[in-house]
């Protein structure tokens, strides 16, 4: 893709594609219906275009369909923008945007993960939160209630990262190296040896030397220390 030699971070989401520059600034290319490209307006990109004129993007999120895009900056904030429709955004609402909206106040946003349904993301601090629909207890709060603003996943402090599958199921490691995992459990990605949905997370095995996971529509993988 053309000869810049800058490129940081990248993201690829169904039919869109974010990436970062080693300047901060944010770019997005493909499709663009409900306003995902974070451009103002819905018009499809067949090649990068700048979001904005900010040098002060950090990370972007991947995920499994859903014509929207979540973003942390360099000091912590977290944004969104595209289709609403399941409150993915964390908004509070289900009103479109086709330019990046920032997620409440917090700025110690530091890992994200999104999928059609719901989104994670954990902080600096090691909490985790979780919104958007809730109907296989993907978002961890034991219940099935949907949610679209950030909702605390229980008290811990020891999340470090996480990713969130195409059928509403949840992967994510603590900084003690155990995995976790909880929502939908189609094909048993959640690693359980079962195929039953989880509303709250359940450790996978007892294991401490996780490091990286991802899951997708069926299927999870994930790396060890080793």
């Amino acid at each position: 893709m053309g000869a810049l030699t800058t490129w940081s971070a990248i993201a690829a989401v169904d039919r869109h594609s974010l990436a970062i520059k080693t300047d901060g600034t944010l770019w997005a290319w493909g499709k663009n219906g409900n306003g995902q490209l974070g451009l103002g307006n819905i018009t499809n990109y067949s090649s990068p275009k700048q979001v904005g004129a900010l040098t002060t993007w950090l990370n972007v999120a991947s995920g499994v369909n859903g014509e929207f895009s979540i973003a942390i900056k360099t000091d912590g904030t977290l944004w969104s923008w595209g289709r609403n429709n399941n409150g993915t955004l964390g908004l509070g609402n289900t009103t479109y945007y086709s330019s990046p909206k920032q997620v409440g106040a917090l700025t110690t946003w530091s890992t994200i993960a999104r999928n059609v349904y719901h989104t994670l993301a954990t902080t600096t601090g090691g909490t985790l939160y979780a919104w958007g629909i809730n109907t296989y207890g993907s978002l961890g709060q034991n219940n099935t209630t949907s949610y679209s603003s950030p909702k605390q996943v229980g008290a811990l402090t020891t999340w470090l990262s996480v990713t969130a599958g195409g059928y509403a199921s949840s992967i994510a490691i603590k900084t003690d190296g155990t995995l976790w995992g909880w929502g939908n459990n189609p094909q048993g990605v959640l690693g359980r040896g079962n195929l039953t949905d989880y509303s709250s997370p359940v450790q996978l095995g007892a294991l401490t030397s996780w490091t990286k996971a991802q899951t997708g529509h069926t299927f999870t993988v994930a790396i060890k220390t080793s």
